[in-house]
């Protein structure tokens, strides 16, 4: 269902022989189940074929998310959609390194600059800050990526926007049961149950995944349950009710490694993760409704949620260094209450010669940290929870109204739109000891953000769009957490703002293949960027201007019945367009460091390129060969330290399903790495020891079983 690229050729040689050989052979009879224009409703919040936008949204479909994948990270799925990378840091105490067009690569752990949306329930922080371990891919039906100027009209997140949408649960009543094993002490089982019932139907699954991780000290344990109860209560509405819980204790944590240990001992930790037991407990639990009324040519949609967050984290901060009377301690701990709102109506009508659809909202999100610090350490053992060092509420809220409209007709398409940001930081200090005075204060940043797009139908099988957009990003609370002169938070940081251009082409080949192209840039004012480390503490600062220039490429088709392709090729410039400089070091070592303007934005490749060729020699058959291949990564922002290596790699994977009366069964073969090469999967960006790199997996196989009874 893929493209991919022969071992022997250069990267750009292997991206060029897929495109040609992938085009020449667009021609015959489709296969039934494939489709080239889904249907989504990301960006213009009313469903419409994907071709018709004029912006870049992708779906990745359940064949996709489930077929020889393990389900256990988004980066499974989300590997094959141009613009995006998704780094897999090995490392589960820190969850996935998502980037969008260059937005989000430089979030030391969790996503940033992208928005997180699961049924409707936002899975990002009103503050940007997000969690994609909090996805569950067991019960996705898709998953919809949304790039660009339109991302920007979702408010506090300017690189896109990605939802998952769980399925709703249909036909007779039916039990199942998966599990999987192999590399790396890796085991995960399943349990579900699903069905019909009335006017409505039930999902729910819960599930166990554990891992002795690649690298030392980096085991994992994670258990999730999902719940979903779809109703119509009457011809015009619907109702979804939905539950989800994440518990993943004692997670360890190997942190980066220095260049010299990665090339020694590429599946080894650091002595400080050893000495302090670095790890990290989540329990995270949430619901919500999603309510939907049409009444005649409108349409109403009311959706709600809360949820709970626990998180105790043990970081590698020397002691001495804890020494310093306002620091913050070894320890994170906090508790956080979130809940939030939304309100939409969607109308339709006609205008002249087309039809208008007009919509207008308001969303609602708020969430409440009580937040303790402590010493990591009792006397001389290390890694335990000693003194209290900080205590405080912090709470953040966010109050957006928006507009959209969009208008077809005849081969045009125009979609514009507004939103009005809001988002409030407000810090009750209640640790004030001798020299650690009241650090409580609030700050508050607003942005009204437009976007607009139009396309035009060349033919019915080619269309053309532009769009442009203005985007918004305020700190994060992590980012906002301390000042570069060793004080309390640095509320005189500013939001990140930029303006955003793109231009592109999506178009048919034939009635069994289509290719998109876009080509953007985004020019980006006070870029959130590392400032320096005092006394163990990131703080940030404001660069003057950054520039993102680049195109993506997608193809997706078959050759016939039994061959398919898939190709995504992104090319990247992020550099910055103003030098600046930043303290590096602490105390008398500390120093003035300049950053050129031209220099590169660490954590983002030049070059992303994705493949796949897929071959099902009979129904329900598959097997497939991936490839992937990442330019080299600058670490830090002066791009002197040695730079995360390019990589190719290549994947295996075998499926096969056999449905014999009520019992459907399903296996699964997965290799990854099948050449074993040695790479760096991700970075972390501007590590104040140079730990900067984060070793990937070595060949990984494994193997697994499914079966589902229908009543």
């Amino acid at each position: 269902m893929r493209h991919t690229f022969l071992p022997t050729q250069r990267p750009v040689t292997r991206a060029l022989a897929a495109a040609l050989a992938f085009l020449a052979g667009a021609g015959s009879a489709a296969a039934e189940d494939l489709v080239l224009n889904p249907v989504v409703v990301s960006g213009s919040r009313a469903a419409t074929e994907s071709f018709e936008l004029p912006f870049s949204v992708d779906a990745v479909d359940a064949e996709r998310i489930h077929d020889g994948q393990l389900g256990v990270n988004a980066s499974e799925a989300l590997a094959g959609v141009p613009g995006l990378v998704v780094q897999n840091r090995q490392n589960y105490a820190q969850d996935l390194q998502i980037s969008s067009r260059g937005f989000g690569a430089r979030a030391a752990f969790g996503v940033r600059g992208v928005k997180l949306i699961a049924d409707g329930i936002p899975a990002s922080n009103p503050d940007g800050q997000g969690q994609a371990a909090t996805f569950n891919l067991d019960t996705a039906e898709r998953i919809e990526v949304l790039r660009g100027p339109t991302a920007t009209i979702y408010g506090n997140h300017a690189g896109g926007v990605i939802q998952l949408f769980s399925r709703d649960g249909a036909g007779p009543p039916a039990l199942s049961a998966d599990v999987l094993g192999g590399s790396w002490g890796t085991t995960k089982w399943e349990l579900g149950a699903e069905g019909g019932i009335g006017r409505g139907g039930y999902l729910l699954n819960a599930s166990r995944f554990e891992t002795e991780g690649y690298r030392e000290h980096s085991a994992a344990t994670r258990e999730q349950a999902f719940a979903k109860l779809s109703l119509r209560p009457d011809d015009d509405s619907k109702l979804a009710l939905v539950a989800s819980q994440l518990h993943q204790h004692n997670t360890q944590d190997p942190l980066g490694v220095s260049w010299d240990t990665y090339r020694t001992q590429p599946r080894a930790a650091e002595d400080v993760a050893l000495q302090f037991n670095t790890r990290k407990s989540i329990d995270h639990l949430q619901g919500g409704a999603n309510y939907e009324r049409r009444f005649g040519p409108g349409m109403l949609q009311l959706s709600a949620y809360t949820g709970t967050r626990s998180v105790t984290q043990y970081l590698a901060i020397p002691t001495g260094v804890q020494g310093n009377p306002r620091h913050s301690g070894g320890v994170v701990d906090f508790d956080r209450a979130f809940h939030g709102a939304s309100a939409r109506w969607i109308h339709n009508l006609p205008v002249g010669t087309g039809d208008l659809t007009l919509t207008g909202g308001v969303d609602y999100d708020r969430s409440e940290d009580d937040r303790q610090g402590y010493e990591n350490f009792v006397g001389t053992t290390l890694g335990v929870q000693g003194r209290l060092r900080r205590d405080e509420l912090d709470t953040v809220t966010s109050l957006d109204p928006y507009a959209q409209a969009q208008w077809k007709a005849g081969p045009w398409t125009l979609q514009a739109g507004v939103r009005h940001s809001h988002v409030k930081f407000d810090v009750e200090d209640r640790y004030i000891v001798g020299i650690n005075g009241d650090d409580s204060g609030e700050v508050s940043y607003r942005k009204t953000t437009p976007s607009a797009g139009l396309s035009y139908a060349v033919s019915p099988a080619v269309n053309v769009y532009a769009s442009f957009g203005r985007g918004f990003e305020t700190p994060t609370l992590n980012e906002l957490s301390y000042s570069s002169g060793g004080g309390g938070f640095n509320f005189d940081l500013k939001p990140a703002t930029s303006r955003q251009l793109e231009v592109g082409a999506k178009a048919f080949l034939g009635d069994r293949a289509r290719a998109n192209l876009a080509l953007f840039q985004v020019r980006t004012d006070d870029e959130l960027v590392v400032s320096g480390s005092i006394g163990g503490r990131t703080s940030y600062q404001n660069a003057p201007s950054t520039l993102r220039q680049g195109l993506e490429l997608a193809l997706e088709g078959e050759f016939n019945r039994q061959w398919r392709g898939r190709l995504a090729a992104t090319a990247l410039r992020a550099v910055y367009d103003e030098g600046f400089t930043f303290v590096r070091g602490s105390g008398p070592s500390q120093t003035q460091v300049a950053v050129a303007e031209g220099k590169r934005l660490p954590g983002i490749p030049a070059m992303s390129l994705f493949g796949e060729i897929a071959w099902t020699p009979i129904p329900r058959v598959t097997a497939a060969l991936e490839s992937i291949y990442r330019s080299k990564v600058e670490v830090e922002d002066t791009n002197q330290a040695r730079s995360a290596p390019s990589y190719a790699l290549f994947n295996l994977r075998f499926s096969a399903e056999q449905q014999q009366g009520p019992w459907r069964l399903r296996q699964m073969v997965r290799v990854d790495n099948l050449f074993n090469r040695d790479h760096i999967a991700s970075v972390i960006v501007g590590d104040t020891n140079q730990r900067y790199y984060e070793p990937g997996n070595g060949t990984s196989l494994y193997a697994g079983l499914s079966a589902q009874y229908r009543f």
